[in-house]
């Protein structure tokens, strides 16, 4: 879920190894289309506090290896951002890590007739994603594979978690389930 095309995945390939150099993850990469293709690039430190100056090291160091690359075709203009309080969850890691959260799923095919779900994160098991939806008696396990896009939802508790890891960096282990 990182990459959406041939060309995210191939960026993706060159970015992941620069980033994960200088402690960070590629949260997701997308190639918008235009007058001049935009390469978007969300990263995320691992403690979680990814700020302006850590995005401009990120850029510089992608700049050089897409310089040399070439994996786009014409002209383009380069953003790496961080990923936001209601950031993508793109990998298994990041249903662990924000179990206890509400977030939006849309999933690739029908499932019960519908392929949008929105509830609270459970955690991740057995490679699906364990989420509790509202009027269900059960957590309902969603396979990872099935995923076409996942994002956290903006709440009041997410806001306050957010802050809190702000203001105290090691609360950014999410191991008790109280805080990003």
């Amino acid at each position: 879920m990182h990459t959406r095309t041939a060309q995210d995945d191939a960026l993706y390939a060159l970015a992941a190894p620069v980033a994960e150099a200088l402690d960070m993850e590629i949260v997701r990469i997308r190639v918008k289309s235009g007058k001049r293709q935009t390469v978007q690039i969300m990263a995320d430190k691992s403690d979680g506090t990814m700020d302006v100056e850590d995005c401009a090291k990120l850029s510089r160091a992608l700049s050089d290896i897409l310089e040399e690359e070439d994996p786009i075709r014409g002209e383009y203009t380069l953003e790496v951002s961080s990923p936001g309080i209601d950031r993508p969850l793109t990998a298994p890691a990041h249903f662990e890590r924000w179990a206890g959260f509400k977030a939006k799923l849309e999933l690739d095919r029908l499932v019960e007739g519908r392929k949008k779900f929105t509830g609270q994160l459970a955690g991740f098991e057995d490679n699906s994603v364990l989420i509790d939806l509202p009027n269900e008696d059960e957590t309902a396990l969603i396979p990872f594979d099935w995923i076409s896009d996942a994002k956290l939802v903006l709440t009041d508790e997410l806001m306050k978690a957010d802050l809190a890891a702000r203001e105290d960096p090691a609360a950014s282990d999410n191991s008790s389930g109280d805080t990003p």
